[in-house]
């Protein structure tokens, strides 16, 4: 058991080239900025709304069911 090699198991990933970090002009560096406003506001209103918890309706009628039986 010890003395078996990779031959049947999974293969290894090939190992990606490291990325070569390019010059970012102001436009590029106006764009990012806008996409992290627009991200963080996004995460902030999904915080809101996963804040409430319960029924929306809330009335002493309570969940209203269709007139179908």
């Amino acid at each position: 058991m010890g003395g078996q090699g990779r031959d049947g198991g999974k293969a290894k990933p090939l190992k990606a080239p490291k990325k070569v970090q390019k010059e970012l002009d102001e436009d590029d560096k106006a764009f990012l900025e806008k996409k992290k406003a627009e991200a963080k506001a996004r995460a902030d209103m999904a915080a809101i709304a996963g804040g409430k918890k319960g029924p929306l309706n809330t009335g002493a009628q309570g969940i209203k069911k269709s007139g179908k039986k």
